[in-house]
Order: C-alpha cells, then sequence, then structure tokens
C-alpha cells in the first residue's frame, strides 16, 4: 500500500457526513460559490493535522504527495499542504526547494483559502526569506484569486522575521483588487505588521492608502489600533 492510500483510508475513516455538511457550507462548495465544485467528506484540519504527523517525519517525496495534492478531496489536499508545510521548517535548503518547486508548480490544486493560508508562509514565504522574492509579485498579478492570496499570505512568513517591505508591496499591488477574499488577506496582512513589527509603519501606509483601500481591508488592517486611529481611518475610506 502507498503513502497516499494508507493516508486516503485513515482520512476515510475520519470523515464525518454532518461535518462535511458544515465545511460545505463554510467552503461554499455550492454553485456560485468560490469552492465550487469540490469535495468535502467531513475531516477538520485539526484531525488532519494528527493523521498528518507520522508521516511528515519522511523526508519529502512528490511521488507520495502528489496523489493527494491532486485529488479532487478537499481534506487530501490540505493533508498533503499540512505536510509539506511541516517538512520545509525541518528539512534542509535541498528538501526545502523540493518542496517548493512542487508547491509552486501545483498552485493549481491550492485552490481553497485554508489550503492556501495553512501552506503558504510556511512554504513559500520561509523560502523566500533567503531566495528571490519576485515571485511574490509574479504571484500577485495573477489571474487566479488563489495565487494572489499565496502572494500576500506567503509573507507572514517575513512580517514573523521583522519585515514588512514586501507586505506593502504585495498589498499595492492588490489595492485595487475585485475579490472579498484578497480583501480579507490584505488586510490581516497589513493587521500583523502592525502587531509584529510596528504600529508606525502601519500607521505610515495607512496615511497614504487608507481612502482606496478596500472596506473589508480597512476595517481588518485597523483592528489592532486603537478605538480613535480606527475611526479616523475609516473615516478617511
Amino acid at each position: 500500500m502507498t503513502l497516499a492510500d494508507e493516508v486516503v483510508a485513515q482520512i476515510a475513516s475520519a470523515a464525518d457526513a454532518d461535518v462535511a455538511s458544515q465545511l460545505a457550507r463554510y467552503f461554499q462548495v455550492r454553485p456560485g460559490g468560490y469552492g465550487e465544485g469540490d469535495v468535502v467528506v467531513g475531516v477538520r484540519l485539526g484531525e488532519l493535522r494528527r493523521i498528518a504527523r507520522p508521516y511528515a517525519r519522511r523526508p519529502f517525496d512528490p511521488d507520495d504527495w502528489l496523489p493527494l495534492l491532486r485529488s479532487a478531496v478537499h481534506e487530501h489536499r490540505l493533508l498533503a499542504l499540512v505536510a509539506m508545510a511541516t517538512r520545509s521548517g525541518v528539512g534542509d535548503e535541498i528538501e526545502r526547494t523540493l518542496i517548493t518547486r512542487t508547491y509552486l508548480a501545483n498552485t493549481a490544486h491550492v485552490n481553497g483559502w485554508d489550503l492556501v493560508d495553512a501552506s503558504a508562509a510556511p512554504i513559500l514565504g520561509r523560502y523566500v526569506r533567503d531566495h528571490d522574492r519576485s515571485v511574490l509579485d509574479e504571484l500577485a498579478r495573477s489571474e487566479s484569486v488563489w495565487e494572489r492570496r499565496i502572494a500576500i499570505v506567503s509573507t507572514h512568513a517575513l512580517i514573523r522575521a521583522g519585515e514588512s517591505a514586501d507586505t506593502f508591496r504585495i498589498a499595492d499591488a492588490l489595492l485595487d483588487d475585485p475579490h472579498d477574499l484578497i480583501h480579507k488577506a490584505t488586510g490581516w496582512m497589513l493587521r500583523e505588521v502592525g502587531a509584529r513589527v510596528s504600529q508606525d509603519a502601519l500607521r505610515a501606509y495607512l496615511d497614504d492608502r487608507a481612502p482606496r483601500m478596500p472596506r473589508t481591508a480597512l476595517r481588518y488592517a485597523v483592528e489592532h489600533l486603537d478605538a480613535d486611529e480606527r475611526r479616523h481611518y475609516r473615516a478617511l475610506r
């Protein structure tokens, strides 16, 4: 039995129809929703992390994980990404590079906000801390909402390292984005800059950009500022 077969069997054993119904609504798999056509079997992230844990102790081999990453089942893809993210944090430079290349070659399957949020920073963000960051700009220009979300959420790893320039640059590239999922992610990352790097840097950014920022992005960005400042920046909008 292959690794993928073992994982699929464990996910099937843990699947719950009631949870599947809840997750289907949450991820909008309905017709016209952003997750339209996805298949959800009903396993929550915490349980997927538990299942993934022993497999993530093995060095990354794309042949093990690509059948899961390319699966029609949402939880298969999420577990594969969780394992890849874990290995990216513990493997050497060669393994980290292989994981990142595999990730970038398969972004079509990182097609849900939870899939992006579980993987972008620990895989791509961690990698670009020590490598060329232009891939973030390329993803920010993508027609895919998921690749654009990968671009901004990846900067969380840089924020954690005390950097904000890349977040501001990618936020600028996404300032006029039409999708609410991008507004939320951009506001989230800006809020993280204020929380982890510098509130003054966040204020300087908002002083200039708040008048044109989408309302949702601005609301997320100012959440950790005091009440007077929140009112000030919302009034600019």
